[in-house]
């Protein structure tokens, strides 16, 4: 908009559903603010970025905690569809997951020669076929 810059903190696409579906990582309990703002990307994202054929966005608050009486006032009357969780930190990574994330090692070592790297944050496991820097 103009000259101003918004970041989300996560934009996915889901390929079945057909909508953008936009992420706010909050290190915080939920706050009845955080719902104006996410109905504002939300609404910037419906008007700027989504495709004819798509579907209206869908936006997800992850918060440390939320007070589900909160959570319902503050959404109660917005038109996008939003919704609010809580997220779960843990020590280890669970048994069942071992294996599918590169160890730390490894994303350093990928990093060092990833090309994407030097541009973003790459997300390309160490086994891919990444163009070499």
């Amino acid at each position: 908009m103009k000259d101003k810059e918004y970041f989300i903190d996560l934009l996915f696409y889901h390929r079945f559903l057909k909508c953008l579906v936009a992420f706010d990582l909050k290190v915080t309990g939920f706050k009845p603010e955080y719902a104006g703002k996410m109905d504002f990307y939300l609404n910037l994202l419906n008007d700027k970025e989504k495709a004819p054929n798509d579907n209206s966005s869908i936006g997800i608050i992850l918060c440390a905690e939320k007070d589900s009486l909160d959570v319902e006032y503050a959404l109660k009357s917005k038109k996008n569809p939003i919704g609010a969780a809580e997220y779960q930190l843990r020590k280890k990574l669970p048994a069942e997951m071992k294996g599918m994330l590169p160890s730390p090692q490894e994303f350093e070592n990928h990093q060092k020669r990833c090309v994407h790297c030097s541009l973003s944050s790459c997300l390309i496991r160490p086994q891919s076929d990444c163009r070499k820097g």
